[in-house]
């Protein structure tokens, strides 16, 4: 099968082409990103000399490259993993986040339908907006999202379950948990912790950091969206997380503890606006299709702060680089108002 993985170079992305590739030896992967500051081409450095594996640089706004590399390529099935992805960022500057998140998988449907190919998106549990306490996100549930990323990744959705009912477009949805491990940008709560707590600099922790949320190892979803796509319903949403929770502040500690760090470290700085407390996911659904995840939320942190310790070649280009000025804008203010030294 020849596979059309959109921002196939970020986080997620380029752990599901490594997957893919190892478990699916037959099928070939052309990876479509637009290298943005989190899509970079390292991340899959080791892969590139593949035969199975090519790139093209390209944004999935521009329908006329995404049509022509999809006839070119002769793609059987798009993965839409790019997306403009950070909560915080989303703050900053929203309407990026609809030009990508939004009209870009719009971009994608118009080409799926007018070329018939299998459509797969993920999305994020962050569209369900806060949960209640004693509920479980559902997929039937009414989607609430509170942040300009939520809201566009709701919107998304709601395009691609709009074209599989008017036009009968072949798609599935996965909405992630909050998901961790190698070659997540630094910006991400577990990464930032991770080299923060590894350079021995502050970490800067929202509000009182009670908020939970279902810390999932990427490995996890990569074989969820698998499981998806070779035994899920067409026209189907499906959660993919632990379905379990735990406060940040519990995150917290298990990275410290597992580098081998103090607590004097943490810092409570200014909650972000409109920050979601809690947000936990019934996978139930995806159960039933015979998936279980290998790793609890605790050892995917532990795994996540341990990959970090042990690639520090890989984060400290970025956290030199532009990264410094984005968390200077972003928590210099609130760090110096902690009232800790």
């Amino acid at each position: 099968m020849n596979i059309l993985v959109t921002g196939g170079c970020g986080f997620i992305g380029s752990n599901f082409v490594r997957y893919w590739l190892e478990q699916h030896p037959e099928d070939r992967v052309v990876v479509y990103d637009k290298l943005t500051y989190a899509g970079r081409r390292e991340n899959l450095q080791d892969l590139w000399d593949s035969p199975r594996l090519s790139l093209v640089v390209g944004d999935i706004g521009d329908q006329d490259l995404v049509r022509r590399t999809c006839q070119e390529q002769g793609t059987q099935l798009i993965v839409n993993f790019a997306a403009e992805t950070h909560v915080d960022q989303s703050i900053l500057g929203p309407l990026v986040f609809t030009d990508t998140n939004v009209r870009g998988t719009h971009v994608l449907l118009e080409v799926a339908r007018e070329l018939g190919i299998r459509l797969h998106h993920i999305s994020t549990d962050e569209v369900y907006g806060h949960i209640r306490d004693g509920h479980q996100s559902v997929e039937t549930d009414e989607l609430s999202p509170r942040s300009p990323y939520a809201a566009s990744k709701a919107a998304a959705d709601q395009l691609v379950q709009a074209y599989a009912i008017t036009y009968g477009l072949p798609v599935t949805i996965t909405r992630g948990a909050n998901n961790v491990g190698p070659y997540q940008y630094p910006e991400k709560a577990v990464p930032l912790f991770s080299t923060n707590a590894i350079l021995n600099e502050p970490i800067p922790v929202y509000g009182d950091g009670l908020q939970m949320r279902d810390y999932a190892h990427v490995y996890d979803h990569c074989t969820g969206i698998e499981t998806v796509l070779l035994k899920g319903e067409i026209g189907q949403v499906y959660n993919v997380g632990t379905g379990r929770e735990m406060t940040n502040l519990e995150m917290v500690d298990i990275v410290l503890e597992t580098l081998g760090k103090d607590h004097s470290l943490v810092r409570h700085v200014t909650d972000r606006p409109g920050h979601d407390r809690r947000y936990s996911m019934n996978v139930d659904k995806l159960r039933a299709l015979g998936w279980e995840p290998k790793y609890d939320p605790r050892q995917a942190v532990a795994e996540a702060a341990r990959w970090y310790a042990a690639n520090q070649a890989w984060w400290e280009p970025i956290r030199s680089g532009e990264f410094r000025e984005y968390y200077e804008r972003q928590y210099a203010e609130r760090l110096a108002g902690s009232g800790q030294p």
